[in-house]
């Protein structure tokens, strides 16, 4: 069976907030042109938001623009911050900072606590209704070229194929979506964006990308222990001096509560297990009364761009554009990417309409980065540059010097910091022998407060049809075993959020192997950025698998 094929102006791959913000952006500028522009949005979660995972507060100043009217239409940001608390915790303690101290870029009035998977949805709807064309549940698994190299499209992936690669009775090939320009949303490590940076050199010349793993459960509370609009976030305990990371707590509307916790994936030990550090910090003196009596709703993960300004790639190649959490917007010390993503979005979708406008196709957009760099968005990243890549001289001693530099810039003063601090290395640079390290001994779940992998997995409603290709492939299936087993104790173990990595051995100990659960996978992207001499590649399984998740 051949691939049938569509045609479009622009296609998009990724339903996050920046593809759909782009979507919206193009049809508002055809319909006020009075022409007409085709736009294909594919995304490979179920339905829009199924695997959208995020704090969140958003800042509404990208929606603002793309949308003045968002509170008439609807937009589910209904709990404004009302207060914000910051500590420092130690093992039995916590040290509240005042909000004095904190620059100003840290404050979050005038921010909404959402759901940002709900946000989307609602995105989803506003797309629709200017005739967007919207495809869930099929994944883009690769890239289409032309006769000249330029990227003219993308095409979703085949169903219905077994375990061993055979076709099986429900088999159908992918679409081919062909387009003029094709915008890629994928969001963080995503797959084919992989391809591009390494076919088009766009990482030429910035520095390493760095992550974090962000782990997250949402929680119905006891309503005298709950505030709406209230945010807390910590540093500090359990994570030791050299590693860094926090939490956040984030009290949204109906007595829910948002808690999570990031691991800086440049961390050494391998020992070190992310999903038992956020299982620890809710033991906290200052943080376990809040869930006592509570019920833990749902669970997910996802990794988090961490590098800002200085890795961010080239944005633009030959018939396309890196939108979004694809290209790395995130503002670190904010917690905070979805307002640029929505303006990166937005910024593309501008450069492609004028480039339509005139005709043109498979170009350049070079409109776009130079759009960008006189952005808000630019400067919101170029305020917070210092602040990742200073934690290099320690948590306390870094934290400090990035919280000068962004008083320098808030004040006015950035003149006095010139410099831009470089990451170095990337994060599977960073892991140590387990020679050097003990193991961590970890509390054991108690099921009310903590809990294991598996259970947490299965309330985030993560499915993969069985019976089909392992879509967490390895590049030489020895260096599980003979380097990462040997090495490191397989930190693969731990560093993943559901269970998905396994070593097995006979019953006398023999023959340990590496066995790979691929229907617990979470679509993380840590394995993939983490792994130590990079062997793991994670490809899209078939559309529709992974997480489902409600108001994440």
């Amino acid at each position: 069976m051949e691939r049938e094929s569509m045609e479009f102006d622009v296609v998009i791959v990724g339903a996050g907030p920046a593809g759909l913000a782009a979507a919206i952006r193009l049809r508002q500028l055809a319909i006020a042109a009075g022409t007409e522009i085709s736009v294909c949005v594919i995304e490979k979660g179920s339905e829009v938001g199924a695997h959208i995972l995020s704090g969140a507060v958003v800042d509404p100043i990208g929606l603002n623009e793309l949308m003045p009217d968002w509170r008439e239409k609807g937009a589910p940001l209904k709990t404004p911050v009302t207060e914000d608390r910051f500590y420092i915790l130690t093992e039995h303690n916590h040290i509240p900072i005042p909000n004095f101290f904190m620059p100003p870029l840290m404050n979050n009035h005038g921010n909404y606590i959402v759901s940002l998977g709900n946000v989307c949805r609602w995105l989803a709807e506003q797309a629709e209704a200017l005739e967007v064309n919207l495809f869930p549940g099929f994944a883009a698994a690769e890239v289409l070229y032309d006769e000249k190299g330029a990227v003219k499209g993308v095409a979703t992936g085949d169903m219905g194929i077994g375990k061993n690669g055979e076709k099986k009775s429900g088999y159908q090939p992918g679409m081919e979506l062909h387009a003029k320009y094709t915008f890629f949303a994928e969001g963080v490590r995503g797959s084919l964006t992989k391809t591009l940076f390494e076919r088009f050199k766009l990482r030429d010349g910035v520095e390493p990308q760095k992550f974090g793993i962000g782990i997250k459960e949402l929680w119905q509370i006891d309503p005298a222990r709950h505030k709406p609009g209230l945010v807390i976030h910590t540093q500090g305990w359990p994570l030791d001096s050299r590693t860094a990371g926090g939490s956040f707590m984030y009290h949204l509307e109906d007595n829910q509560v948002a808690v999570g916790f990031v691991v800086n994936l440049n961390y050494e030990n391998p020992y070190l297990y992310p999903f038992e550090e956020f299982q620890r910090f809710k033991l906290h003196p200052a943080v376990k009364p809040f869930f006592e009596g509570g019920k833990r709703l749902s669970y997910g993960a996802r990794a988090i761009n961490e590098g800002g300004l200085q890795s961010v790639p080239k944005l633009v190649f030959p018939g396309g554009a890196l939108i979004g959490c694809s290209a790395g917007f995130v503002n670190v010390p904010r917690i905070k990417g979805s307002h640029n993503a929505i303006k990166t979005g937005m910024l593309a979708a501008e450069a492609a309409f004028e480039a339509l406008k005139a005709g043109r196709s498979g170009d350049e957009l070079s409109s776009y980065p130079e759009a960008f760099r006189t952005s808000w968005a630019h400067k919101d990243l170029y305020k917070v540059r210092n602040v990742k890549p200073g934690l290099r001289f320690g948590l306390w001693l870094g934290t400090a010097l990035g919280g000068f530099h962004m008083w320098m810039e808030d004040l006015g003063l950035g003149f006095l910091t010139p410099w831009t601090l470089k990451h170095r290395k990337a994060d599977h640079e960073s892991l140590k022998p387990k020679r050097d390290f003990k193991p961590i001994d970890y509390p054991k779940p108690d099921g009310k407060i903590t809990f294991d992998r598996l259970s947490s997995v299965f309330i985030s409603n993560t499915n993969h049809e069985e019976d089909q290709p392992c879509h967490l492939t390895l590049k030489d299936a020895s260096i599980p075993i003979k380097v990462n087993l040997e090495l490191y104790d397989a930190p693969e173990q731990r560093y993943c959020p559901a269970g998905v990595y396994e070593i097995v051995r006979n019953d006398d100990g023999s023959d340990p192997r590496l066995q790979i659960n691929a229907q617990n996978c979470v679509h993380c992207k840590t394995c993939d950025i983490k792994d130590p001499t990079q062997n793991i590649n994670w490809v899209v399984p078939e559309g529709g698998g992974g997480p489902n998740y409600p108001n994440m």
